[in-house]
């Protein structure tokens, strides 16, 4: 085992952090994601990211509070969102332990991790792999960043320091993304080595048509665009919303040229569908109304600048054939490309491996794939996605709350945001781990501040002598 700089960094930030609360401990977890391409400590193969190292000193910061500490545990008792994603987690991490031995020698997988077979591109026999361990931790990771944040964020201070914390993320994300594109075009890449010493395969240096294929903090193209996806449907929620605008105005708009100039396929293809959410949400909230002018003007001139500038281009040759081209090479052609092949492959492979198990799955954390939902039924199978299927219904679906209000707006921006990863994991995740990001904006979902304020109304009209 060794600690890294990065490591030695985290360690002091996670020990000013439970000094300065348990709420400043969480949102330092928050920021930390950014740092997907960091270890902050190497244990033989495996990393340990700053986000979840520093979710250890928050852990410790709300168990030195008892009512913050039970708040958590019942954000997974039966009948909450929590309770799900808890039955998730305990499947996936038995059939981590279980599947892979109990039907060892039997399918073919493509593994996710090491296995006790020599690696050669190709397939093994069913066995267990090293990331049915990494996963599983990964995903009590995820169950305990989801509970911290609903009891966090069931408070009105604790709601705004997720909600600053996210947005803190997406400022990062767009600053982390011009530096990887400056450095890259400087040749001083060595300055951001620090945070990218994880033992992954690193694409850093990959080009498509000339431009930079953009990683920002991540290992690979694929994977930031997947994270300023999430970036940008929650500060253009929040933008349309009116909230926080001269930040999430500017954050927005960065996120969206960066997702279309990282050229990749996740990104372009996840994009319109995001931008027609973020379209779709702007209406379903208001649409055009006098008080709202800048809504209002979305509202009407979006779908005429669209076709506006979609004419432009169609009658400039030059400009039609490249754009064409860009979008042939990164998404209409990317399934005869050699990793579209590989990629698909891995899918097919695990398709398979759904079926031999007979709806089962083989395993969290076995199989390798590319896209989320073939990742969940061939990992942790029929009962599992359903587990999945149920939590998200509950956490993202339910409205909560008066309409209109703050709170109302971030939970739409959480819920937005939550989707657009689900988008961009639905075209490229090997796992059905989504990161501590994508449990927080669900916990942030969930959240419901408003309680705090009936609780307290509820004691102030209490009988003194029932009191506390």
């Amino acid at each position: 085992m060794s600690i890294e700089p990065i490591g030695f960094l985290t360690i002091l930030v996670g020990l000013l952090a439970m000094r300065l609360g348990y709420r400043a401990a969480f949102a330092s977890v928050i920021v930390a994601a950014l740092f997907g391409a960091a270890a902050a400590i190497l244990i033989g193969g495996a990393n340990i990211q700053p986000a979840h190292l520093l979710l250890g000193f928050a852990l410790a910061s709300m168990l030195a509070r008892p009512s913050e500490t039970a708040a958590a545990v019942a954000a997974v008792r039966s009948g909450q969102p929590g309770f799900w994603l808890l039955c998730l987690v305990v499947y996936g991490v038995t059939s981590a332990i279980v599947i892979p031995r109990l039907l060892a020698g039997g399918p073919q997988i493509v593994p996710l991790g090491t296995s006790e077979y020599a690696n050669t591109g190709t397939t093994v026999p069913l066995g267990p792999v090293s990331s049915n361990f990494t996963q599983s931790v990964y995903m009590i990771a995820d169950l305990i960043s989801f509970a911290l944040t609903v009891a966090i964020a069931s408070t009105q201070a604790g709601f705004r320091t997720v909600t600053s914390a996210v947005l803190a993320f997406a400022a990062g994300n767009v600053l982390l993304a011009v530096l990887d594109i400056g450095t890259y075009t400087t040749g001083t890449q060595a300055l951001l080595d620090f945070i990218r010493n994880a033992q992954y395969t690193l694409h850093l240096d990959d080009e498509v048509y000339g431009l930079k294929r953009i990683v920002g903090s991540y290992p690979e193209a694929s994977a930031f665009a997947r994270a300023t996806l999430g970036a940008l449907a929650f500060t253009g929620t929040l933008w349309l919303c009116g909230r926080y605008s001269p930040w999430t105005g500017p954050l927005a708009m960065a996120s969206l040229v960066l997702v279309v100039l990282s050229t990749s396929s996740t990104g372009l293809a996840g994009t319109p569908v995001v931008v027609l959410m973020l379209y779709l949400t702007l209406m379903l909230r208001g649409g055009f109304h006098p008080s709202r002018p800048l809504s209002s003007a979305i509202a009407l001139c979006a779908p005429i600048v669209i076709a506006a500038v979609t004419l432009a281009v169609l009658l400039n040759d030059a400009a039609a054939e490249t754009i064409r081209n860009y979008f042939d090479l990164l998404i209409f052609s990317k399934s005869s490309s050699d990793s579209g092949i590989e990629r698909s492959s891995w899918n097919a492979y695990a398709i398979q491996n759904f079926f031999d198990s007979l709806g089962i799955g083989v395993g969290l954390g076995t199989v390798r794939t590319s896209s989320f939902p073939v990742a969940l039924i061939s990992s942790v199978g029929v009962l599992g996605t359903a587990f999945y299927l149920l939590f998200v219904a509950s956490a993202l679906l339910r409205r909560r709350g008066l309409r209109g209000s703050f709170p109302a707006d971030v939970r739409m921006a959480a819920r937005n945001a939550c989707l657009a990863l689900i988008i961009g994991d639905t075209l490229a995740a090997p796992s059905i781990e989504q990161g501590l990001l994508f449990y927080v904006l669900a916990g942030l979902a969930c959240a419901e501040p408003e309680r705090e304020f009936q609780e307290i109304e509820v004691a102030a009209h209490r009988p003194v002598g029932l009191r506390a």
